[in-house]
């Protein structure tokens, strides 16, 4: 949900130049292609296993002249990649801080849920130094960590300009925070209008439909 959510959130022109970090199987930059105009896209995944996957996923849909999947660590990004190369940086970045309950640290589910390989702030650092002036980074997250995305977004000059909360039900709290930043940007932030993810349980509102192109 969290990946369909934000390439239905993120934006991309024809000939832009997209990043995706911590691209797990590859899902996120394979709806954008699908559903921008974007055709130069990277995926960067430091997991072999979830890279191999996602490569495969690529060449599946026959994305391998639109589509490149790297392995490789986030906080090596820009020198993987070169500063200011890109236009578009998106993320669905590991959102739990504590190591509470944490069996194997080495599993896939850990390293994408909690952040051991890399913090909120590796990420929003190399997403402001990947990006061209005037470029946009779109992160799918939590909002208990709403103020340490804003805090740092600010501190590496990624002006936050949008935002959405995501609530499972109307009546209930947010559980996820799509946000947009641009390189550069002035001050001043939109709050769009809420997405409701459930009518009722099981049954998706017309708006997640629409997201998933029903």
């Amino acid at each position: 949900m969290d990946a369909v959510l934000l390439s239905g959130f993120a934006k991309a022109k024809e000939g832009d130049h997209v990043i995706d970090l911590g691209t797990g199987t590859g899902i996120i930059p394979i709806l954008m292609e699908a559903k921008t105009k974007a055709s130069n896209l990277v995926g960067l995944e430091i997991q072999p296993e979830s890279a191999d996957m996602a490569q495969r996923s690529v060449e599946l849909n026959h994305l391998e002249k639109k589509i490149r999947i790297v392995t490789g660590d986030i906080r090596e990004a820009s020198s993987i990649f070169g500063a200011a190369t890109f236009d578009v940086v998106t993320s669905n970045p590991p959102y739990m801080t504590e190591h509470h309950g944490i069996t194997n640290e080495k599993s896939p589910k850990a390293i994408a849920r909690h952040e051991l390989l890399c913090t909120l702030e590796d990420v929003i650092c190399q997403a402001a130094k990947l990006l061209r002036p005037g470029g946009s980074f779109y992160m799918v997250h939590r909002p208990f960590r709403l103020v340490d995305i804003m805090v740092l977004m600010r501190e590496y000059h990624l002006e936050p300009k949008r935002m959405k909360l995501v609530y499972p039900y109307i009546d209930k709290d947010p559980n996820m925070v799509l946000i947009e930043g641009l390189r550069g940007g002035r001050p001043r932030m939109t709050v769009e209008k809420p997405l409701i993810v459930y009518k009722e349980p099981g049954v998706y509102t017309d708006e997640i439909y629409e997201i998933y192109g029903y």
